[in-house]
Parts: C-alpha cells; sequence; structure tokens
C-alpha cells in the first residue's frame, strides 16, 4: 500500500478539473447502492472511451471498496470520485467513518477464505492504493490508481 497521508484530493468537482474528466457522486450507505455506484463507474467509463479491461477492472475496485466503507463503518453516505489524470484512472470511495474506524488492511489467510479477498484484489489491480482522512475531518478516504486504455476503434 502505498503512503496514506500525502495521497493528493480529486476535490470536489464534477467535469473537467484542470483539463482531465472527472466525476463524483454519493449514495446511501446501504448493500443495495454497491450496483448503482458500478453501473454509474461503467457508464462514466464508457463515456470516457475506456478500454472493456479497464472497465471491468475499475469496477471490481469499484464494488469491493464501496462494499467495505458500507459494511465497515457507520456512514450514512459513500462518496465516490474517479478521475483520468494521464495514463491513470484514481478511484476515491470516501466514507464517515466511525467508532473504531481504522485504515482498511487486507487480513492474513482471507486469499483462501470466503470473504476478506477485496483489499487483495485490489491490490493486484492497482499500480498503488492507500488511505487517507477524510477531507471533512471525519471519516476516511480509499484511493486506488489503475491502469488507463483507452477503446480500440
Amino acid at each position: 500500500m502505498a503512503s496514506s497521508k500525502n495521497a493528493p484530493s480529486l476535490g470536489r468537482l464534477c467535469g473537467y478539473a484542470a483539463g482531465h474528466p472527472q466525476d463524483a457522486f454519493h449514495l446511501p450507505a446501504r448493500r443495495t447502492s454497491v450496483p448503482e455506484a458500478r453501473k454509474r463507474v461503467i457508464a462514466l467509463l464508457r463515456e470516457w472511451g475506456a478500454a472493456q479491461h479497464v472497465r471491468d477492472d475499475v469496477e471490481l475496485v469499484v464494488s469491493e471498496l464501496f462494499t467495505n466503507a458500507v459494511r465497515h463503518t457507520d456512514s450514512e453516505k459513500v462518496g465516490c470520485e474517479l478521475a483520468l489524470v494521464g495514463s491513470h484512472i484514481r478511484i476515491e470511495i470516501t466514507d464517515e467513518g466511525g467508532p473504531g474506524h481504522s485504515a482498511p488492511h487486507a487480513q492474513p489467510g482471507s486469499v483462501d477464505k470466503e470473504g476478506g479477498r477485496g483489499l487483495f484484489l485490489v491490490g493486484a489491480l492497482s499500480e498503488s492504493w492507500g488511505t487517507r482522512p477524510g477531507d471533512s475531518g471525519r471519516g476516511r478516504v480509499v484511493w486506488a490508481d489503475l491502469p488507463y486504455a483507452a477503446a480500440s476503434l
């Protein structure tokens, strides 16, 4: 996992920031919001012209991180931000934290278990990922940078 405290933030703008495509949304912190987050991300990546394998990888990472925010925090809503910067897609999932909220980490031995493999998958698909405190001073942002490739014509 990369350094977490120095990870840049995408900010809170939608559309284009400094010439880079960017979008953000919030959904209620419920299991039923995870498929909605995936649908929004896939639609956005199609709009940006991302290759199928990029859409698949980003969809999986968003699904895992969004699910973790829903399951392991006391959040009322979960935020998702994506930005295309050069040859990377930055994903940021923001939760509202809660009592005893700690940084996400892969559980020892979780590769062989039914659950708990999400952060191993995030690490395998990402060039780097990490956490930092939420911009509001409450909660946490989990970010991941994945390689970007445009769809072939």
